[in-house]
């Protein structure tokens, strides 16, 4: 497995495993089951319509295609960087300058599917000779497709979990987007198991300074970040 380093907007660096061709292979096939099986529906169900003349049959075929066409664009869009088969398989598609990828950037990896996959699946051999395990359509998007070694769960988000009596520390918190809440969390969980203090006292000292916190009441750098985060979801919970 490769290793990849990205440097998040907190000027800490993560460590991740680039999912390899053959992670990435499972998922695209079973995308590819995905779309065969609505296709086999959509034959059922409109094959009442077969008697139609060939102009009719063409627009409601370009019609019924488009949910195929744009699968993976308006998936990984919606669900951060994951298909149904990049779900199944625990891989997800990431920037690698540490942003959370947008709309722009799945697109031009949608585009790229036209030389990655179509053109005698260049992608795949890109990949197995790319540092980074990025196919064509990846490297012009600045994006790299991860490993996911746990279940996606709480921990893996910005929420926390909040007695009902919670009183927050740190107002000023609300100065932080979401896109920094999750960055100094998957910051924070990734430094606390692999005990790198380091990486926790430079988070922490960040973080003061974005936010601008003049009295620090927690002196154990866990603690603090821990508290900054319970912090942010109070704030941010109804909004």
């Amino acid at each position: 497995m490769s290793e990849l380093q990205i440097n998040t907007t907190q000027n800490v660096k993560i460590m991740f495993t680039a999912a390899g061709a053959g992670e990435r292979l499972v998922a695209f096939i079973i995308d590819g089951a995905v779309k065969v099986g609505y296709y086999l529906i959509l034959s059922e169900i409109f094959g009442i319509f077969q008697h139609m003349d060939e102009w009719s049959q063409i627009g409601i075929n370009t019609i019924l295609s488009l949910p195929v066409v744009f699968y993976s664009l308006v998936l990984e869009s919606f669900f951060q960087g994951q298909t149904l088969g990049k779900r199944l398989v625990k891989i997800r598609v990431v920037k690698i300058d540490g942003y959370q990828a947008t709309l722009s950037d799945y697109a031009v990896r949608w585009f790229f599917r036209v030389v990655d996959v179509y053109i005698f699946a260049a992608g795949f051999f890109v990949i197995l000779f790319n540092k980074k395990n990025q196919r064509i359509g990846d490297m012009a998007a600045g994006t790299a497709v991860i490993m996911l070694r746990d279940k996606v769960n709480i921990s893996h988000t910005i929420l926390e979990n909040l007695k009902a009596d919670y009183k927050p520390t740190y107002p000023n918190v609300i100065r932080l987007s979401d896109n920094d809440a999750r960055i100094i969390k998957d910051t924070f969980v990734s430094a606390r198991m692999a005990k790198d203090y380091e990486t926790l006292i430079k988070l922490r000292k960040k973080i003061i300074e974005v936010v601008g916190i003049k009295d620090v009441k927690q002196s154990n750098d866990t603690q603090f970040i821990d508290v900054i985060l319970k912090d942010y979801n109070f704030y941010t919970q109804d909004m």
